[in-house]
């Protein structure tokens, strides 16, 4: 049943990447249940608009949970309490009258903040161009079953492929590790036919991608899992780590 409930918002306002920033807390009131968590911090902006001060910056894109662009920390959970859920996909039934919430962008060296809540994530990107693709000669589109692969394999790959980037990993992490985002764009690739010519350089050019943009490793704790709203399985980083030192051995030999 809908109905409408008052909170308290703590949320990390900073102005720039190289100004010091904190929390600025905020009333919430006639909140609807029905509402995203993204259509609440709306209101809220709108409010401060009326206000004449400066609206709360946050990412956001599809709000449909497939871009991941709207990641954030909300009380210390990666796009909030909901399992394999973004948060713009995060409703306010999930929270009580009364209730205090804390919104902090995602925490990272290799993302630095740009305005409050959101973050460059482009270290993501310069991950792919390392080698998350396939090089192939253009032409035709091949039939569908001119490579037979197994069912199995497949929906491994497509599992993998579920990844959308949005950094929930990495900040959930303590060691702030893309191991998770760098195991799942190597297993997809690594698992099909079309991926094995240039796993060894991807796997090594990835990997050592990762390592340069200041990311930690990893330290099995599965925090990543636990918040990924895909629910991108821990497996991909074993996937990751046999692929890497695969090819190293590859190297070594040549």
């Amino acid at each position: 049943m809908t109905k409408n409930i008052n909170i308290t918002l703590k949320v990390w306002r900073q102005k720039g990447p190289n100004v010091k920033g904190g929390f600025e807390t905020y009333h919430a009131t006639n909140i609807s249940t029905d509402m995203s968590f993204l259509e609440m911090v709306d209101v809220v902006n709108e409010q401060l608009t009326l206000d004449g001060k400066d609206p709360i910056a946050f990412d956001h894109d599809c709000r449909e949970g497939i871009c991941g662009m709207c990641g954030a920390v909300i009380n210390g959970r990666s796009h909030g309490p909901e399992k394999g859920t973004t948060l713009c996909q995060l409703h306010m039934r999930h929270f009580s009258n009364g209730d205090t919430i804390v919104i902090e962008p995602w925490r990272a060296k290799a993302f630095p903040i740009v305005k409050d809540l959101v973050v460059d994530r482009s270290a993501f990107d310069q991950i792919i161009l390392a080698g998350g693709y396939i090089s192939v000669n253009t032409g035709g589109a091949p039939d569908a079953n001119s490579i037979p692969i197994a069912q199995e394999i497949a929906e491994l790959a497509m599992d993998a492929a579920a990844c959308i980037g949005c950094g929930a990993c990495v900040a959930a992490c303590p060691n702030a590790s893309a191991m998770l985002f760098t195991g799942a764009k190597i297993s997809q690739l690594a698992l099909l036919p079309q991926g094995k010519p240039e796993a060894a350089n991807r796997a090594l050019a990835m990997v050592n991608k990762m390592d340069e943009l200041c990311f930690g490793n990893c330290s099995n704790e599965r925090e990543c899992e636990a918040e990924c709203p895909k629910e991108i399985s821990i497996s991909n980083i074993a996937r990751l780590n046999r692929e890497f030192v695969k090819a190293g051995l590859v190297s070594v030999v040549k």
